[in-house]
C-alpha cells in the first residue's frame, strides 16, 4: 500500500500499460473536461504525462497503439496509445 506521499509529482512511467496517477495540491485545479485530447499527438510520451498533469488529469494509461483493453470509462483519466515514444492518439475516459 501506497502512503499518502508516494506518488506525488513522480516520474513518468516508461512502460506502456501502466497507469500512473498523481495528486493535485491545486486549490482551483484545471479541468481536464476541457482538455483538447488532441493536442497531445505527436508529443513525447514522457512531456504527455507531465502536461496531462498539469491540465488536472488524476490518471495517465500509456498504452502500445495495438494494446487490447476494456472499455470502461473513468472520469480523470486520459489514454495515451505511444508508439516509438511518442503518442500517436489520445482519448478521454
Amino acid at each position: 500500500m501506497l502512503s499518502p506521499d508516494e506518488g506525488r509529482d513522480a516520474e513518468p512511467d516508461p512502460e506502456p500499460g501502466r497507469t500512473v496517477a498523481v495528486m493535485n495540491d491545486s486549490p482551483n485545479p484545471p479541468n481536464p473536461a476541457d482538455d483538447d485530447c488532441d493536442a497531445y499527438t505527436g508529443l513525447g510520451a514522457a512531456e504527455a504525462e507531465e502536461r496531462a498533469r498539469q491540465r488536472g488529469w488524476t490518471t495517465v494509461r500509456t498504452l502500445p497503439p495495438d494494446a487490447i483493453i476494456t472499455m470502461e470509462y473513468v472520469v480523470g483519466r486520459i489514454n495515451f496509445a505511444v508508439k516509438d515514444g511518442t503518442v500517436v492518439r489520445s482519448w478521454k475516459g
